[in-house]
C-alpha cells in the first residue's frame, strides 16, 4: 500500500477476529482517542496509522458528527444510522462555494452524494480515509447497523468499528479527531476501556495555522455572532449557511487579530489538560508534533506499545518518508509586534504544557 492510497475494502468482510497476543503486544486495547486542539499535526498522524497493518485508523469519526456524536439516550440501529448519515451545512456550503476543507477526503474524489443534496457525515473523511471507494462501503455498512437493536451508543459504534475491521484490517482501533480535547469527559464516559493520546504542537505554530482554517475562522464567526446577538446566533448561522447570496467566504475572510486564535489555543489546551489528568494515568499518553518530526521512530515505537501493536519496521520507514520536518516554526516569521502579541496569548497553554511535563509521569 502506498502511502496516498486507502486499500480497497473487502466485499464480504471476513470474520471479526483479534490476532494472537500471547508475545510481548499482549491483549492489545480494543480503542484509542487521538485527542487534540486540530492544526496539531493530527492530520498527519492519521495518514500515518492507516498504513499500520494491524491499526484500523478512524479519522475525524466524532468531531464530525458533533454536537450529537454521544447522546446519552439509548439508539436502535435506524437511529444511529441517520446519525452517520446527517449532513453537516458548513462542510456542504464551503465544497458548493469551492473551497471544501482539506481534511473532508469525499470533496476531493467525489462520489454519488453531492453538497447540493448534502453529503453524509461518515462520507466526508472517515471512510474515504479507509478506501477508494466510499459509496460502496457505506452501502455495505448500513444494512448491518441499522439492523442492530436498541441499546447504547457505544454499543453500535462498536459494532461499526468490528465491521470495519473485518472489511477493511486492522484491529486495534485508534480514532483521531481535530478539537476533540473538549470531548474527553464524554469518550470516557461511554467507553472506559479506552486509552488516550493527547497530541500537541507549539502554540504560537498551531494558532497561526487555525488563522488559515476555514474551519476555525467559523469559530471566531460565530463567537462573533454570539457576542453580538445571543444564543440565537447560531440558528441565524445555519439560515446564512443555507442561503448561497451570503459571501461566507467573504466573512470568514475578515480580519481578525492572530492572537485571538492564540487565546482560544490556551484555553483549548488548559481545559483539555485538566480533563486528561482525570484520567487514569496507565490510560493516557501525550505526544509533541515537534517530537514526531525530530524523532518518528522513538515517538512511533512508543506510540505503538500505547495501542497495543508492534512497531514494524516497514511501518516506521515509511512513516519516516511521509512526515515532513518543514513544517515548524511559520510563526517566526511573522512581524514582531504581531508575533509577540501571539506568543502572549499562548503564553497560558504553554505554560500549563510545560508544568505537565514537568510533572511527575507528565509529559
Amino acid at each position: 500500500m502506498s502511502s496516498t492510497e486507502p486499500v480497497p475494502y473487502a466485499a464480504e468482510p471476513t470474520p471479526y477476529a483479534v490476532p494472537d497476543t500471547s508475545g510481548p503486544y499482549a491483549a492489545p486495547p480494543p480503542l484509542t482517542f487521538v485527542v487534540g486542539t486540530g492544526r496539531c499535526g493530527s492530520t498527519a498522524l492519521s495518514e500515518v496509522l492507516r498504513l499500520h497493518p494491524d491499526i484500523l485508523s478512524m479519522s475525524e469519526l466524532f468531531t464530525t458528527l458533533e454536537p450529537d456524536a454521544l447522546p446519552e439516550q439509548p439508539l436502535d440501529g435506524e437511529e444511529f444510522w441517520r446519525l452517520l448519515a446527517s449532513t453537516r451545512p458548513f462542510a456542504d456550503r464551503m465544497a458548493r462555494d469551492g473551497a471544501p476543507l482539506p481534511e473532508h477526503l469525499y470533496a476531493h474524489a467525489p462520489g454519488r452524494f453531492n453538497p447540493v443534496d448534502g453529503v453524509p457525515a461518515v462520507c466526508l473523511t472517515t471512510l474515504p480515509h479507509l478506501t477508494d471507494d466510499p459509496d460502496a462501503l457505506y452501502d455495505a455498512l448500513r444494512p448491518v447497523l441499522t439492523a442492530r437493536p436498541s441499546g447504547p451508543v457505544a454499543g453500535h459504534y462498536r459494532a461499526l468499528f468490528a465491521e470495519l475491521s473485518a472489511r477493511c484490517g486492522g484491529y486495534a482501533v485508534v480514532e483521531r479527531s481535530g478539537f476533540s480535547l473538549a470531548l474527553v469527559p464524554r469518550l470516557r464516559r461511554h467507553f472506559p476501556e479506552a486509552r488516550f493520546v493527547h497530541l500537541h504542537r507549539g502554540g504560537p505554530d498551531c494558532a497561526l495555522s487555525m488563522s488559515r482554517h476555514a474551519g476555525f475562522q467559523m469559530i471566531e464567526f460565530l463567537g462573533e455572532l454570539v457576542a453580538r446577538e445571543g444564543p440565537e446566533a447560531a440558528a441565524r448561522l445555519g439560515r446564512l449557511l443555507d442561503d448561497d447570496t451570503f459571501d461566507l467566504k467573504g466573512a470568514l475572510a475578515r480580519p481578525v487579530p492572530v492572537e485571538r486564535y492564540g487565546a482560544l489555543w490556551s484555553r483549548m489546551i488548559t481545559e483539555g489538560l485538566a480533563h486528561l489528568d482525570a484520567l487514569p494515568a496507565d490510560l493516557r499518553t501525550s505526544v509533541a508534533f515537534e517530537d514526531l518530526l525530530d524523532a518518528p521512530a522513538r515517538e512511533l515505537a512508543r506510540l505503538a506499545a500505547h495501542f497495543g501493536v508492534a512497531p514494524e519496521p516497514d511501518w516506521i520507514a515509511a512513516a519516516e518518508r511521509l512526515l515532513d520536518g518543514r513544517r515548524r516554526g511559520a510563526s517566526a516569521y511573522l512581524p514582531p509586534d504581531e508575533g509577540a502579541a501571539l506568543r502572549a496569548a499562548c503564553a497560558p497553554g504553554t505554560r500549563a504544557l510545560a508544568d505537565r511535563a514537568a510533572s511527575p509521569g507528565g509529559g
